[in-house]
């Protein structure tokens, strides 16, 4: 049987849960802000505005969900790395988790504050409306649109350097890396 927290050896059931459930999020909206971008902005598409709003509430949910985990990882054990890695990749597993931690809050947060320049409201799941970070401001709009785009493009990247080191463990170095993030 799992146990909730984490242990030397391994990532316990809430850990897991957290990470599955950010990466699904994650990865639903990288590929809804690269589908929903191409559409035409030109007259009323509601599809368009739909998958838009969409896209707020469940950023808005990752940026909770950060938020929470990070609150879980400092209270909990963090697993060891495999003892056999060289310390660059030790340091390179290290760096991209940062990085993605960052890019968890960056990119929320950015978008917020591009609906706020934009004078567009967020609302959460319908429980009401987040408060505007900044005043509307078009040429603060634009820059964060190309700093939103930028940081999402990062994320892909990481999540790919990220997934495919756990590939690599696990096919290639035949060690217990993925095995400790899974149920």
């Amino acid at each position: 049987m799992m146990r909730l927290d984490n242990t030397d050896e391994r990532y316990g059931t809430i850990a897991i849960a957290f990470h599955w459930l950010v990466a699904i999020l994650i990865v639903g909206l990288l590929g809804l802000g690269l589908y929903m971008v191409r559409l035409p902005d030109v007259g009323f598409d509601k599809r368009k505005i739909t998958l838009v709003l969409w896209h707020k509430e469940y950023g808005m949910l990752v940026l909770v969900l950060a938020f929470a985990r990070v609150v879980w990882r400092v209270r909990a054990v963090l697993p060891r790395l495999e003892p056999a890695l060289p310390a660059w990749q030790k340091i390179a597993a290290r760096f991209v988790h940062l990085c993605m931690y960052a890019l968890m809050f960056a990119l929320p947060l950015t978008g917020w504050l591009m609906s706020s320049a934009d004078a567009i409201p967020v609302s959460f799941f319908g429980l009401g409306f987040l408060p505007d970070l900044v005043p509307k401001d078009d040429f603060l709009f634009r820059a964060l649109l190309w700093i939103h785009k930028w940081l999402a493009y990062s994320m892909i990247a990481a999540l790919a350097v990220h997934a495919g080191a756990a590939l690599w463990h696990h096919f290639g170095a035949g060690d217990e890396t993925l095995r400790r993030m899974l149920p």
